[in-house]
């Protein structure tokens, strides 16, 4: 007779999963359908299925320490080929949400970010920073709002002080990654897996491997229902790295005494524009397949939502600020470029709390199951259904 699993629901997290939006997740009558259609899932102890049964019993701490609620990239096949609607997909996107609140440094900014009724006060606190600086720097330099707008000449990074912003930018990511820091550690500390097997790859090369990996989205390919948005996550991703670089190359040229406008011909100039370009290319196809075809893309809880529309206006107001400056509307320019920068320092200082940590802790799985020889794709297997009285290694 095999051994009997006691189980002790937390029900705090059941109703943050399904209000993540989980809320199908009790429809899963373990059928196994999801993980016999997931490309990427391994034959051995397959996803998603037993991390479906894991979230309706409330298995918070099976889940939490499970690579592969990272493993899955979203694809969505498992949702759309559901019977029961259960959507899997879903209900995986809203445990990986609840990771970044429950490992997140301090843990109430990972519950702010999760909630709604919370956007307007974590809007403000950027907006009173850059409003500060904007505030400080006319003090000092003598000028107010119509020396500006009666200008020939549309100066933003006179506006909003360059070389300030940057440091800002550049000192707050270290310090928002030393934060993310504590919470990576602890997740990479409590990852498990019955599955994992001994002599795979050390650290360093298995990190090599993955970012080698992400560096193309390979995993993306061999997705049915999320193929398209390949292309659109490498323009976005892509777009940032650049954009980051662009903000760390003309803090470079400023503390070197090469100071003035920065022109177009000027290639970091040029670097910034191809990377704003990217960015808006790339959110604006993702916003519009979700809005024509939102069932199949999947992750559309509270957070997936806000993570993507922010990106979206980051993108957006970097290149009006831009158009506008080029064309000589002030009065256009400087507002939108105050709140371009507003939103790039909210996406940036709130990122180990919101869904754009999930490059970091989705990075660490891969890195952990590669060099625990749990490798995705390797074929697939059509398990039985679980019965409720199932054995833990069952479920």
């Amino acid at each position: 007779m095999s051994d009997r699993l006691v189980v002790e629901p937390d029900l705090e997290f059941i109703q943050h999963v399904r209000a993540a939006g989980g809320d199908t997740l009790k429809k899963c009558y373990q059928c196994a359908t999801c993980s016999t259609v997931c490309e990427l899932s391994p034959a051995d102890r397959p996803f998603p299925r037993k991390e479906m049964i894991w979230a309706q019993w409330g298995m918070k701490d099976r889940l939490l320490s499970d690579p592969d609620v990272w493993l899955c990239h979203q694809c969505n096949d498992c949702s759309t080929r559901c019977p029961r609607d259960a959507r899997p997909g879903d209900v995986l996107a809203a445990v990986r949400d609840y990771v970044y609140a429950s490992f997140t440094y301090p843990r109430f900014m990972g519950r702010a970010l999760a909630n709604p009724a919370m956007l307007p006060l974590l809007l403000l606190v950027p907006i009173l920073i850059v409003g500060a600086l904007v505030g400080i720097n006319m003090s000092a330099n003598g000028h107010d709002l119509a020396y500006f707008f009666n200008s020939d000449e549309v100066m933003l990074t006179e506006f909003v002080p360059s070389g300030i912003v940057e440091m800002l930018f550049i000192g707050g990511n270290i310090l928002i990654f030393l934060i993310a820091g504590v919470g990576l550690y602890r997740f990479w500390k409590g990852l498990n897996h019955d599955a994992a097997l001994e002599g795979g790859p050390g650290f360093i090369p298995s990190l090599i491997q993955t970012i080698l990996e992400i560096a193309g989205h390979k995993r993306f390919s061999q997705c049915g229902q999320n193929k398209p948005r390949q292309v659109a996550h490498l323009l976005v991703m892509y777009g940032f790295i650049g954009a980051a670089a662009t903000a760390g190359l003309a803090l470079v040229r400023l503390l070197m005494g090469m100071h003035g406008p920065i022109d177009l011909p000027n290639p970091i100039k040029i670097l910034g524009a191809v990377s704003g370009i990217m960015i808006l290319v790339g959110s604006t196809m993702m916003l519009i397949r979700r809005a024509i075809n939102a069932d199949n893309v999947g992750a559309n809880g509270y957070a997936d939502r806000l993570f993507l529309w922010m990106v979206f206006l980051v993108g957006l107001t970097g290149m009006m600020s831009w158009l506008f400056r080029w064309a000589g509307i002030g009065e256009i320019a400087y507002p939108t470029y105050f709140i371009h920068i507003v939103f790039v320092f909210f996406i940036l200082w709130y990122m180990p709390y919101s869904k754009f940590a999930h490059m970091l802790y989705r990075t660490l799985a891969m890195v952990w199951a590669r060099s625990h020889k749990r490798i995705l794709g390797q074929g697939l297997v059509v398990a039985a259904p679980v019965a409720a009285e199932s054995d833990s290694s069952a479920a």
